[in-house]
């Protein structure tokens, strides 16, 4: 089942600077070898169900391993046999913009 998921994972109780963490995160996402993308608010992944909710486990695991507490947003985007909507969403809207 492929799928775009969103997530944010924010590390409490380690103080004001996360960085670090989320770094640890994002570093778990990028060898994952799925396509991916972070933004300034979320990470988003595009895989199968399985394989996606497996890097999302691992990243909050890095995070779990440095902080007391994990919290976690996801947003999915599940459609079956649609591939490449990572870049494939944005360049439609990027055209309809270059369009007026």
């Amino acid at each position: 089942m492929s799928m775009l998921i969103a997530f944010s994972i924010t590390p409490l109780g380690v103080g004001e600077s996360v960085g670090d963490l989320v770094a640890d995160a994002v570093r778990v996402v990028r060898e994952s070898g799925l396509p991916n993308r972070t933004d300034a608010m979320f990470t988003t992944i595009e895989g199968e169900w399985d394989e996606v909710m497996s890097v999302v486990k691992r990243a909050v695991d890095a995070v779990a391993e440095r902080a007391p507490r994990v919290s976690v947003v996801l947003k999915a985007d599940v459609r079956p046999g649609v591939t490449d909507a990572l870049s494939g969403k944005v360049a439609r809207i990027e055209a309809r913009l270059a369009e007026g």
